[in-house]
């Protein structure tokens, strides 16, 4: 019996990874009460369509001198909704401390086996540092710094700048997470959401 090369067949499988949807909102005084309405709107939304899809879901908020990862992975839809609802607002804008805990999260969803994505929704006027003093100089700075260091990641992104004009700093800062950045200033919720939903799945 002769064997040739072509008789020998490998079958590879593709393992995927459970998704952890990581939401990361500004909840400061510089985004208004409107639009973080939106915000909420829209991140509810976002948590529902991931219940549907079993993926994981966690929720940051950033405000004041630093920021609170409010809800860990979960897929719990009620747990995240009702912490989503409690959302608090008003205070500085801390973008460097929401970006830092986002990266410390995506660390450990990657150790556990999971596949972390950001969606960062925010008008973009960091004014507190990492330290948490306030220094708009610093802050810029130190959020393009934690923006570079999601890049070396390669955490999938998408930067949403709320903002009633673009913002130069938040697309600069896109840029350096190697993250999607759209402008969306006056958007409802539903159009948010699903702005975030198709960008994420663009970048898988």
């Amino acid at each position: 019996m002769l064997i040739t090369r072509d008789d020998i067949q490998v079958r590879r499988f593709e393992q995927h990874s459970d998704r952890l949807l990581i939401l990361t909102v500004d909840a400061s005084g510089s985004a208004a009460a409107a639009r973080l309405a939106e915000a909420k709107g829209a991140c509810e939304l976002l948590l529902a369509e991931a219940y549907v899809r079993r993926d994981h879901v966690a929720l940051i908020a950033f405000r004041g001198a630093g920021a609170e990862l409010l809800l860990p992975p979960t897929r719990s839809l009620v747990q995240a909704k009702r912490r989503l609802a409690a959302l608090p607002g008003g205070g500085s804008t801390p973008l460097a401390a929401g970006l830092r805990v986002a990266l410390d999260l995506s660390e450990s969803a990657c150790n556990r086996g999971l596949a972390p994505a950001l969606a960062l929704l925010t008008d973009g006027r960091a004014n507190v540092g990492l330290d948490g003093t306030a220094n708009r100089e610093a802050a810029d700075a130190d959020a393009l710094r934690m923006a570079r260091a999601i890049s070396t990641r390669r955490v999938p992104a998408l930067v949403v700048d709320m903002s009633q004009r673009p913002q130069r700093q938040l697309a600069e800062m896109a840029a350096a997470m190697r993250a999607g950045y759209r402008s969306l200033p006056r958007a409802d919720s539903k159009h948010l959401s699903a702005a975030v939903a198709l960008a994420l799945t663009e970048r898988r």
